[in-house]
């Protein structure tokens, strides 16, 4: 059968269980014993990797010791949105604090060659219509994504309220004047209200936790933090040419790794692509956006849009719903509807759809993998290249160089899922399978920080809460929420991102949605004049209870992936993952609910006290 990039084999014309038990022979010999463990942390001996920013200047400035009425940790997408949402509730005395240099968060420190966005820019870049930008193509790359950010700080006046190159050390409850302490490398000790965890799920670089890391000589980077003064070209201009004399190894092949790998094989004197896992890459028909139809769209065009992509991506395409986005993350939902509309649209119940599209699943993962053998001309390489796992066990990608790139004499795939890893180390390389391999610099595209332990993913020393009660200890064993958003014992404090709360296909549509609600309880305490708001440990209980009486068992598909961020690298003990514990009854029911909690206000299930009494809000 010849390969058609767009056509997806019939379910006849593939063996399903036969593909199911290679699946699951592909996870058992890549989940490794110590799962989250394998990594190390980029901080300690390793903090140049981490805490050094290569990009902008540290600008000195005094400690700061006054008060304020919130801060907000992250200058990302999350920080961002909530900073926004602050100004429109009416709160202006704030802070944006973040270890960056400028606002963007992953789209400050990420500037690796030939960065993008992996998702519909038109869904992912938020707030279009209020700062009325245009993203100039389907997947819009680092330079323009981080623009955009600086255009949203700059429409929110955000950068009068923000503390660059800043990093939290500590956060305490001081019950005498109910207040927080936040405490920082800088010195400062800032007093603040109410403050705002929002770093982002994926804002701490991890490392491979490869025997001799620390023997190796030859120069050492991780993507999050490109060194362009060592490889040539600069942030939009990828050219890479003081690699034409190195041997370049680099350790990863997922979403990132996906975009770099094309530039270093045609730059570097010889490439290493080191690889676990493969991701799934389909081709990515980045077009340009046409300015007459961003013209003509209607107000709300932008939410309607991220609501179609949700429902496309995690949910259910309506009967005749077009699919606006059209690409890797919709084609299961694009594809089932189609064959329902073949079949004069049947009626058939959430358990019938989901066979449909678990066997669709099955065969669009058919076409990825005749995509390989159609563009890798050694078929040993192809067949490593090749995903054998359901649909999101890991990130889906795009990318239309990344596969011709190993067809170049001077890149060679290193595949270590048989090891479970590169063996170890040199001085000068790297050892697979009894062979030493030598190169000039090593590259990691290991990812972020997605461990159980928070106090490592976030880096924070301290965050105590009433009574000296660290959230580390709270949460060991899970989160406990009420509404995702606050927990018992810490009041005036907001948790963001995954936690206990909605999950939506776009993140950014997630920071805000929060960011709103947020702002709502805030700016509701200060008008009540409460010094203190958190939930009652009644309301929590219930709030969690709730919570998982509606919550969908995805362990058969977590449990059944190969090892990633996305399943805690296969633990099947996890007490918590990268997404939390979403709420089951989708993003939408999520946010109906919290707008009703928000309309009804009464604040129900919060206790607001004032300066000497605790008591109820009416």
């Amino acid at each position: 059968m010849m390969y058609n990039p767009t056509q997806c084999p019939a379910a006849d014309e593939i063996d399903i269980p036969a593909i199911r038990a290679r699946y699951l022979a592909e996870r058992d010999r890549r989940i490794k014993k110590d799962h989250n463990d394998q990594y190390i942390a980029s901080s300690g001996k390793y903090a140049e990797i981490y805490e050094v920013d290569p990009y902008t200047p540290v600008t000195p400035r005094d400690p700061i010791t006054g008060e304020t009425d919130v801060v907000i940790l992250g200058a990302g997408y999350c920080g961002m949105m909530v900073g926004a949402q602050l100004r429109k509730a009416g709160i202006d005395n704030f802070y944006n604090i973040d270890h960056g240099g400028d606002f963007g968060g992953t789209w400050y420190w990420n500037r690796y060659p030939g960065i993008q966005c992996d998702n519909d820019a038109l869904c992912y870049m938020p707030l279009l219509e209020e700062t009325g930008y245009m993203p100039s193509r389907k997947f819009a790359d680092g330079i323009e994504i981080q623009k955009h950010c600086r255009i949203i700080a700059e429409h929110f006046g955000l950068y009068q309220n923000a503390l660059f190159h800043t990093l939290i050390r500590n956060l305490k409850w001081d019950p005498e004047i109910n207040r927080w302490h936040v405490g920082t490398n800088r010195g400062d000790d800032i007093k603040a209200r109410f403050v705002v965890l929002a770093m982002g799920p994926l804002n701490k670089p991890k490392l491979p936790g490869i025997p001799g890391i620390d023997r190796f000589k030859g120069k050492m980077f991780h993507t999050a933090r490109w060194d362009y003064e060592y490889t040539g070209g600069e942030w939009g201009r990828p050219e890479l040419e003081k690699l034409k004399d190195k041997r370049v190894a680099i350790i990863g092949t997922g979403a990132t790794a996906v975009q770099i790998v094309p530039y270093l094989g045609k730059y570097a004197k010889q490439l290493y692509v080191i690889q676990r896992t493969p991701s799934t890459i389909d081709f990515r028909n980045n077009r340009e956006t046409d300015p007459e139809w961003f013209a003509s769209q209607k107000p709300g065009w932008q939410e309607e849009r991220i609501r179609n992509f949700h429902r496309a991506a995690m949910e259910r395409l309506a009967p005749r719903e077009p699919d606006m986005v059209e690409d890797i993350w919709t084609e299961i939902s694009r594809n089932c509807n189609a064959q329902l509309e073949a079949e004069g649209w049947p009626d058939i119940s959430p358990e019938e759809y989901a066979e449909r599209r678990e066997v669709m699943d099955y065969r669009v993962m058919e076409r990825l993998r005749a995509r390989v053998d159609a563009l890798v001309e050694d078929p040993e390489t192809a067949e490593a290249l090749k995903p054998y796992y359901r649909y999101l066990c890991k990130r889906p990608c795009s990318n239309d160089d990344f596969y011709p790139t190993f067809n170049r004499p001077n890149v060679t795939l290193i595949d270590v899922a048989e090891t479970q890893g590169v063996e170890r180390l040199t001085e000068t390389g790297f050892v697979h399978k009894g062979q030493e391999y030598e190169i000039d610099c090593l590259i990691f595209a290991s990812g972020y920080e997605v461990t159980n332990d928070l106090d490592r993913r976030w880096g924070i020393d301290t965050i105590e809460g009433r009574e000296g009660v660290s959230i580390y200890d709270y949460w060991r064993d899970g989160f406990r929420t009420f509404q995702g958003m606050m927990a018992h014992n810490f009041p005036n404090m907001f948790f963001t991102g995954f936690t206990q709360a909605g999950a939506n296909a776009t993140n950014s549509k997630t920071f805000i949605d929060q960011g709103r609600h947020i702002g709502y309880i805030a700016s509701e305490a200060i008008r009540r004049g409460a010094a203190m708001v958190e939930p009652s440990q009644e309301a929590q209980d219930a709030y969690i209870a709730k919570l998982r009486s509606v919550a969908v068992d995805n362990s058969r598909f977590q449990n059944e992936c190969t090892p990633s961020y996305f399943n805690n690298e296969g633990d099947p003990v996890k007490k918590r993952s990268i997404f939390g514990e979403p709420w089951g009854e989708g993003y939408y029911a999520f946010e109906d609910m919290l707008a009703k909690w928000r309309d009804e206000g009464s604040m129900a299930g919060l206790v607001l006290n004032s300066e000497h009494t605790l008591e109820p809000a009416e």
